[in-house]
Formats: C-alpha cells, structure tokens, sequence
C-alpha cells in the first residue's frame, strides 16, 4: 500500500527501524522515553518499532535508570553480536583484513605483504579471499552471519549494473580491473553476504567521521597520506563522503614525474614514496632492502635524533620541504571546500606527523585565503593505522542501517572476464 508520498507501509517501517537503530548505535543505550524525541516518533510508533527488533535479535536490554517519580526506565542498546562485518585494507604495503562485530570490536585479524610496488590483481584477490576465509576460521564465525565484506582501494570505483564494482587504479596499474566479479567467482562468502568496495580515502573518512576526530563537524576533509597522498571530501550534501584525487593536483609546472605519469602532481613530491625517492637522489643514507615503512622511519630518526645528536642536514631538508608542499596542497582544500577541520591519517601521515604538524598548518595557513584559513584546523586522525579497515567495515554496517537491520538479498552473479577465470583455482575451499 502506497502513502501520500508515494512510499509504501513498508518503505515507512524500515526508516523508522533505521531511525532506532542508528540513535541506539550512536547514542545509546537510550530509554524508550529517550528514543522519542531522538527519532521524532510517537510512543506507539517506538514500541512497535523496540519490540520488532529486539524479536530480530538486534536490540537489547542494557539495564534500567530511574525516572521522576515512576517505574525505573529499561535502557535499550543495539546487541553487540547480532551482526558482523569484514573490512579489507588493500594498502601499499600489505592487504589487511579484520573482522567486527556490529559495535565494530576487532574480533580476528588477518595480513598478507605485499612486494613493493607490485599490485597483481591475481595476488591483491587471492590474499583478500584468503584473509577473509582466515579470520571467518579464527573467530569460528559462519560466513553467513556477515553483514558484508567492505574493500578500501586505490584509485577511482566505478559502481556498474553490469559488472558491479569497477577499480580505476593509474597510479597501481589497475585499468578497469572488475574486482568485484572476480572476489564473487569462487568466492568463500555466501551470495547473501555482499562485497562493498570504494576508494580507500573514502573509507578512511567516513572512519573518521563516525568514530574519530570528524566527529561533531559538519565539513571535514580527511587526508590518506601513505605511499601517495588522497583524500576524502565530507559535507552535509555529501554525507557518506566523496574521494577527490587531490593528490594529483599539479603543484609545480614541469615538475617531477608521478606514478600517475602526469608531471608536477602533488604526490610526487609529498607522498612517501617521492619523500624516499627524493632523500635518495641528494645522496641520503636510504636503507637498502627495506620496506618504506622501515625506510621513513630511518628517515625520521636521522632528521630528528633521539640522543640530541646532529641531524642529517640531507633528511632533515627533504622533510621540511615536504611539510611546505603539503601545507600548499592542504591550502588548497581550505580554499576550495572551507571545510571546519582537516584531517591527517595514513600509516605515512601518522608517522610524520607528530614531528611536522606544527610547519604543515603554517605553511597551509601562508598559502590559504585568510578568511577560510582562520576557520579551519589541522589536526591527526584519531583511528590509527587500522582507521581504513574500520571504514571499510563500514560499508556493510551503513547499508545494514539503511535497510533498517534487515539482511541483504542475495548479491548478483556478474560475468568474469575470461583472462581471470584462472582465480577460481586460487579460491580457498
């Protein structure tokens, strides 16, 4: 049955479980009495509402507080195990996956490393499915419990009706490269268990967002600074965030050459990658055989010695120029988008920042129109380096809220391209 707006008695049930089941998740545990005012639903409406969901499983009872005067208040709260979800971290050193529960509580971990440089499409699957199949086994969870496996990647996702999602990766390799049909062919997961994928920044935004330092803003910018840089674009238009490839803004005419191929990009001077590259080129002491983890680490120590010693003249230079370049770059996120707060995460980002915050924000506030610049602040995510997998976990939680708790149908069969037919031998059994 249709109603006056066109949506339908069903349509009007599952926004208000959705309404419950957000309030409860982020505020909660929440009264009855609460809930009404939180959701703007009636009484009535919020205990047909409770009493379906907790039939289903998905809300529980928390204890009770004292009212004014009456019967003591039972506290609602969304159970813990009523869902789990995968989030899948294809970064630029290894695949991390890991598996929540619905409050989002690690429950099992699973990595792969990867070569550097080296993103096989044939690999990058082979260790997402094993990863998953891994931490299913630790936690002794059924696949079919799962909510869905959300995926952050680099480069640019294509959602298509006929080939679900698409990756567009220059920076990796990656042209059109259909990742979504290909984890589904062979997959350990059930067809009623979706893959979610986005970009990386993306998820590491919206991470932010929900559980971090976004919290509370209405526009943020979150910045993934790893290998190279990206970023992730929240307003109140575009609520779940939108990846901007704002690492290949040209900064410099005739500059450097990024991985992209484009000359002058940002990241080719402020991702991690060119920073070790470039300490390299003015005869640095790069570690040889080392991961870039290990490599900026080394380089940190030579720039700002621990003991009080002399600090490399060489390293020490090459960072600070790489504060001014992405204080330039982040000036121009202030100036396009004014957002209320920036945010720095990323395993690169984290690891410099403590030491080259401070110059960051000068040189973005120098670069910067005054008036956004003055309203903005720079800070470091709060997450960590686990903040894109807690993201990607996310995917398959919003879309659990968005069909108010009920279970996805099941995923649709896309065609694989017959150059990959070749990954249902690398499907774990």
């Amino acid at each position: 049955m249709a109603g006056r707006n066109g949506g339908t008695v069903r349509d009007l049930r599952r926004a208000n479980r959705t309404a419950v089941l957000q309030r409860l998740y982020f505020d909660g545990p929440l009264s009855r009495f609460e809930l009404g005012p939180a959701t703007g639903l009636s009484s009535g409406s919020i205990s047909n509402v409770v009493a379906d969901l907790v039939a289903d499983g998905l809300v529980e009872e928390a204890g009770s507080v004292d009212s004014d005067g009456g019967r003591p208040r039972t506290l609602l709260r969304v159970a813990p195990a009523s869902g789990h979800m995968i989030g899948v971290d294809v970064g630029e050193t290894r695949v991390r996956v890991e598996l929540f529960d619905l409050t989002l509580t690690e429950l099992a971990r699973a990595e792969r490393p990867l070569a550097p440089q080296r993103y096989d499409v044939d690999v990058i699957v082979g260790h997402i499915r094993e990863g998953v199949a891994e931490v299913l086994a630790t936690a002794g969870l059924p696949p079919e419990r799962l909510l869905g496996a959300g995926i952050g990647v680099p480069g640019i996702v294509e959602h298509t009706a006929d080939r679900g999602a698409v990756v567009h990766g220059q920076t990796i390799g990656w042209d059109a490269v259909p990742l979504e049909a290909l984890l589904r062919a062979g997959s350990p997961l059930p067809d009623t268990v979706p893959y979610l994928i986005d970009n990386g920044a993306k998820t590491l935004g919206q991470a932010e967002m929900w559980f971090g330092a976004g919290r509370g803003a209405r526009n943020a910018v979150v910045v993934l600074f790893g290998s190279g840089v990206g970023a992730s674009l929240v307003t109140p238009e575009v609520e779940q965030g939108r990846a901007v490839e704002w690492g290949h803004l040209t900064v410099r005419v005739r500059g450097r050459r990024c991985r992209c191929g484009a000359l002058g990009c940002l990241e080719a001077y402020a991702g991690a990658e060119s920073l070790l590259a470039r300490w390299r080129e003015a005869d640095g002491r790069v570690p040889e055989d080392t991961d870039e983890e290990t490599a900026l680490t080394a380089m940190l120590a030579a720039a700002y010695p621990a003991d009080g010693g002399a600090a490399d003249p060489v390293a020490l230079a090459v960072l600070e120029e790489t504060a001014e370049y992405l204080g330039a770059g982040l000036s121009d996120l202030i100036n396009l988008f004014q957002p209320e707060r920036i945010l720095i995460g990323g395993w690169a980002g984290l690891q410099l920042g403590p030491r080259f915050l401070p110059a960051v924000r000068r040189h973005a506030v120098s670069y910067a129109l005054r008036h956004p610049a003055q309203k903005v602040t720079v800070d470091l995510g709060r997450l960590g380096p686990d903040a894109v997998t807690v993201g990607a976990a996310i995917l398959p939680l919003a879309d659990f809220f968005a069909r108010g708790g009920r279970r996805p149908e099941p995923a649709p069969q896309y065609p694989v391209p017959a150059w990959r037919t070749a990954l249902e031998e690398r499907a774990p059994h």
